[in-house]
């Protein structure tokens, strides 16, 4: 089975992964809730305002590590011939390490220091937050990587 990243890093499959997946995150921050959902909340308004473009932007340079780091569960539900986006759901701790690690290098590496200290202060909440991602994660992926069944 091809690659997630061969099959959605370029051309006009990665475009639409990147429109369809800044949706996605959208929908998550929006029905996020109480103290934690400020703080989410608050922190995604500072990141979309820092320049036109800019989130969609992190996710484009993201996409390729992103792709990667999920290419293991996904190859893992090719072999046992299961849904790959409930596959995803089903291992949501491991999916959550492999983004969050790829984040963590990044955060490391930022320049700004308010996408540093944003990301710093989050980051204690982050793997509970992209476990309860793991639902859209997971349609996400079934609409736009090949079949795994």
């Amino acid at each position: 089975m091809q690659s997630l990243r061969e099959q959605l890093g370029a051309g006009e499959k990665r475009e639409r992964l990147i429109e369809d997946g800044l949706k996605v995150l959208d929908e998550e921050v929006a029905d996020k809730s109480g103290i934690t959902g400020m703080a989410v909340k608050g922190a995604y308004k500072v990141v979309k305002s820092i320049k036109p473009g800019f989130l969609r932007e992190v996710v484009d340079n993201l996409l390729d590590d992103f792709l990667e780091s999920l290419d293991p569960i996904y190859q893992e539900a090719a072999e046992k011939k299961k849904a790959a986006g409930q596959h995803l759901v089903d291992n949501s701790g491991r999916a959550a390490d492999a983004l969050l690690a790829v984040t963590d290098r990044r955060a490391e590496k930022a320049q700004r220091a308010i996408i540093k200290s944003t990301y710093e202060r989050l980051r204690p909440m982050a793997k509970k937050q992209v476990e309860a991602a793991a639902p859209r994660m997971g349609q996400l992926l079934d609409r736009h990587a090949l079949s795994t069944v």
